[in-house]
């Protein structure tokens, strides 16, 4: 019973401890949820001033944006306005020069009438006296048939008889006469018309020797090329001695120059400076260098292949580089290295039929306007066959092949056979029509002259003659020379140029002195 009683008060403990958890549990989580609503409400509360903020903050950024769209607008409609008004301005201009056009018209529209009106009365007054003036005539032609007892139409065919006669008789003697000066002036006449045909055939080699085109992918290269405030074109004219002419041709810049490898130098470096785009002063000069070589070394093959050709064997490379050189140069408008390969295989042709050493006459024909190449040391003075005569004999060439060079313009006398074949060759090649035009040579000759007047003053680097010899460009050494040295020997070459030469119109001296400073960051 005892037992009984002490479980049922355990179960009643449990339950009454059970009751009183759960109503704890109760407050508490109350508790929870006040505090909670207070965090939601301040949350709500932060979240509500900062949007506030946030909305005030865009408001007045949508203001500045607008201000400043209208202030943007009324620039535009401003300046609308300001070319409207001048469009108004320019129609009121063009409305009155009109009013003006109009009113000069109505003037010489009623001068005009005015005159309409004199020619018209003017003709008739013509008609009255031409009406007279038949009358008259008839009246003295019915007296004359009176006095003379013959008809008009008897006279007028006894005239033409007479007539007849008379101009048969003029006319045998304007004939013979005209025969006369044909026979005396025929031959004169045929040299003026073949002089004429063989200046037009020799026009365009002559420009091809000064000029070369190159051409350009697009015309955005161009200014690459010029480059900042002209600084690569200036490089490029300095390095080169080329004038670089970029004008309004499309996709195409001009390279003139009276030295053809000078041009073929300018050309191939462009060529390279154009495809690698690396394109300032510096690698400019560094090209160009470059490029000299490796003329240097096409020179070479040519002439070995030359020699190859005509079948030539034994010859001193010097002599080599020599006929290589002939292919950047002409002689009265003719490519030095084609007339010489002319000229030696006539030689051959001719040698062979007189029973002579072909090859002998071939070696003579190709070496025998070698003097013509111009040399480090320029012995300007001595003529060219001499000159290649020397050449030849320095660099062992046989007596009979010297004799034949320096014979061929009869400076000395002829000792071998060869010697006049070549002489006739040369000639041959140089009579056909258009292959040579001395003009253009001594044209060359004059610039080639300015240039040799300004190398010798005292430190002159380089000098260009451009501009077909208009003007001569001086390039100093800035060490050597100050800014008022240079004045002075611009003044100088001037001078110099006046006295020795004889030119058409006006040389313009440019001195150009440049400074540079480099060192070197090791």
């Amino acid at each position: 019973m005892e037992s009984t009683i002490a479980i049922i008060t355990g179960i009643i403990g449990l339950i009454v401890g059970f009751v009183i958890a759960k109503f704890m549990e109760k407050g508490k989580a109350s508790k929870t949820i006040t505090n909670a609503k207070r965090e939601a409400a301040s949350i709500i509360k932060g979240a509500k001033l900062e949007g506030e903020t946030t909305k005030k903050d865009k408001i007045f950024q949508a203001k500045e944006k607008f201000l400043e769209l209208k202030a943007e607008h009324e620039k535009v409609i401003i300046n609308k306005n300001k070319k409207i008004a001048e469009a108004e301005k320019r129609t009121r201009d063009k409305e009155s020069q009109i009013s003006n056009e109009l009113a000069r018209n109505k003037k010489l529209n009623e001068q005009l009438e005015r005159k309409m009106k004199d020619v018209d009365h003017k003709t008739e007054f013509y008609e009255k006296k031409q009406s007279e003036l038949e009358k008259l005539h008839k009246s003295q032609v019915q007296q004359l048939e009176v006095i003379s007892g013959l008809s008009a139409e008897e006279a007028k065919s006894q005239l033409l008889e007479s007539l007849k006669e008379t101009a048969k008789t003029d006319a045998m003697a304007y004939m013979q006469t005209t025969l006369e000066e044909a026979k005396l002036t025929a031959q004169q006449e045929a040299k003026k018309i073949v002089i004429n045909t063989i200046q037009r055939i020799g026009t365009e080699e002559a420009v091809e020797n000064c000029v070369s085109v190159f051409n350009l992918e697009s015309d955005d290269v161009k200014g690459r090329i010029i480059g900042r405030e002209g600084r690569n074109i200036r490089a490029l004219e300095s390095a080169t001695g080329v004038e670089i002419i970029v004008d309004d041709t499309p996709e195409a810049i001009i390279l003139s120059c009276f030295d053809s490898v000078r041009r073929e130098v300018a050309r191939l470096s462009l060529h390279k400076l154009v495809t690698d785009g690396r394109i300032h002063p510096a690698r400019i000069e560094e090209i160009v260098k470059k490029t000299e070589k490796q003329i240097e070394q096409e020179i070479v093959e040519v002439g070995k292949r030359t020699v190859i050709d005509l079948g030539i064997h034994g010859l001193h490379p010097e002599l080599i580089r020599a006929v290589g050189r002939m292919k950047y140069r002409s002689s009265y408008g003719q490519n030095l290295l084609q007339h010489s390969r002319e000229v030696a295989k006539l030689c051959g042709v001719m040698a062979a039929e007189l029973g002579l050493n072909p090859k002998l006459a071939k070696r003579a024909g190709l070496l025998h306007d070698i003097g013509k190449v111009p040399n480090t040391e320029a012995e300007v003075e001595t003529p060219h066959a001499i000159l290649g005569m020397q050449w030849a004999d320095k660099f062992g060439e046989k007596p009979d092949v010297c004799n034949a060079i320096g014979a061929h313009h009869d400076e000395i006398e002829m000792k071998t056979l060869i010697s006049p074949i070549v002489q006739v060759c040369d000639a041959i090649s140089g009579a056909r029509p258009g292959a040579r035009r001395q003009v253009l040579d001594s044209y060359i000759q004059r610039l080639k002259d300015l240039e040799d007047i300004a190398f010798g003053f005292g430190g002159v680097q380089k000098a260009y003659a451009i501009q077909a010899g208009r003007e001569l460009r001086v390039i100093v050494e800035s060490e050597k020379v100050s800014d008022d040295k240079a004045a002075q020997l611009s003044f100088e070459i001037s001078q110099k140029i006046q006295t020795d030469m004889t030119y058409p119109g006006q040389v313009k001296i440019t001195v150009i002195r440049e400074t540079r400073s480099v060192n070197v960051a090791k």
